[in-house]
């Protein structure tokens, strides 16, 4: 019997994979925070009556990973991603019409429906099913546009709220717009649940016929068995805690900030301080990714070992303005490591057969833990020396989710009955 040829085609899935991240993905997720003042001000409310809609978001996404997992492992990737697409652009889209706050919470609701997919599932997925050789590089690639469409954007969208008193709606219109215009395409004309579909094996494939552990590139422990095994147990609570730690991010602007008085100099470093972080996770996922290919546990360490370098230059240092930036950047593929790492380390405990549905359920345990992660490190840091207890239980979050993520890695021996 002929195998199938493989074909440059998996590439444009990797486009796909770039395309879902870092323009529904970016826009709608990195994005959120320049609308949160001039929203306020136009409806004179408080920047948490508005920032409460991307809470709904948060949540919502939590409720609908399973969902979504469920339906991408059931029915034809296009019509999937499609459906979300068009949910997360004309719930972008809508909030240019609104005239309430209260109704940016159902645009928030819409958006939760429709972007878990585009964000988290679909390239781990695609990539997983393309690729048979560099699933690391690549996953972390496309994950990397994340932080890149932030940056593109961010300023696009500042741009346009300057444009007047509300162009914040013409930022809101523009985005969706741009999301159904620039997404739509790639999920109805590109995107193929399987190389099969084509009439093609997966890149790679020729070069994997050797592998020593070949049941992860077709089998797999089924979602219903992972649950119940404490290896699933480990790595929700690797998603969740390194979720958590991510949050850091946010308050690396206000740490800076904190030393007005005695080093004023530092705190005008407050834009640049984010930017370095995004940076490191920008060029963290890439690098995280190709470590990944020749050992997870080796990928862990860099992830982990970057992180506790970057808390502990910015704890030890923060009056030397290199060093406090150059410790943000190192903490920036901490930030990007939940996003590479779990679903790496999922595929790697539970193999390929029923990834989707393993990776969804496990990434919600991320998505509640983000809704309250910032809630926690503000109560942090409005304790005395709250920044230096911020550091520190960011360095044993981190340690702990190393812990987890080797133990889940070691239980790979006993699932490999329970794989069909």
């Amino acid at each position: 019997m002929k195998k199938p040829k493989q074909s440059k085609y998996a590439f444009l899935i990797v486009l796909s994979g770039i395309i879902f991240t870092g323009v529904p993905g970016a826009m709608i997720y990195s994005c959120a925070g320049i609308f949160f003042s001039p929203v306020s001000e136009y409806f004179h409310v408080s920047k948490a009556a508005v920032a409460g809609y991307f809470s709904a978001l948060n949540i919502t996404m939590m409720v609908a990973l399973p969902i979504a997992g469920k339906l991408m492992s059931k029915f034809d990737l296009r019509i999937v991603l499609t459906c979300c697409a068009l949910l997360s652009g004309m719930g972008c889209l809508s909030i240019s019409f609104m005239s309430a706050v209260w109704q940016f919470y159902i645009a928030g609701v819409v958006m939760g429906i429709g972007l878990p997919a585009l964000l988290y599932l679909a390239v781990p997925a695609m990539i997983n099913a393309w690729f048979k050789v560099k699933v690391g590089f690549l996953t972390g690639l496309c994950m990397a546009f994340t932080g890149i469409g932030g940056v593109i954007f961010n300023q696009l969208g500042t741009v346009l709220i300057r444009t007047g008193h509300d162009g914040w709606r013409r930022g809101y219109l523009v985005f969706g717009l741009i999301i159904l215009v620039v997404t739509l395409p790639f999920t109805i004309f590109i995107v193929r649940s399987d190389p099969s579909e084509k009439g093609l094996a997966p890149y790679g494939s020729e070069r994997t016929e050797a592998d020593n552990e070949p049941e992860l590139q077709t089998k797999g422990v089924m979602a219903s068995r992972a649950m119940r095994t404490s290896a699933f147990i480990a790595l929700a609570g690797f998603c969740g805690i390194i979720t958590m730690n991510q949050t850091v991010y946010q308050f690396l602007p206000s740490y800076a900030h904190s030393f007005q008085n005695s080093a004023p100099q530092i705190a005008t470093l407050t834009g640049l301080i984010a930017s370095c972080c995004m940076a490191g996770q920008a060029i963290g996922k890439v690098f995280l990714g190709a470590a990944n290919d020749r050992s997870i546990i080796g990928g862990m360490g860099m992830g982990i070992g970057c992180g506790i370098l970057g808390v502990a230059l910015m704890a030890l240092m923060p009056t030397i303005a290199p060093v406090l930036l150059l410790g943000s950047f190192a903490f920036g593929f901490a930030y990007a490591f939940p996003s590479v790492q779990t679903p790496l380390l999922v595929r790697a405990v539970f193999g390929s057969k029923d990834y989707t549905n393993i990776y969804s359920r496990v990434q919600m345990v991320g998505v509640l833990a983000s809704a309250f992660a910032a809630l926690f490190w503000g109560t942090i840091v409005d304790m005395p020396h709250g920044y230096a207890i911020m550091f520190a239980l960011s360095a044993v979050c981190m340690i702990i989710t190393f812990v987890l993520g080797a133990w889940a890695l070691k239980q790979r021996p006993k699932l490999k009955a329970l794989m069909e």
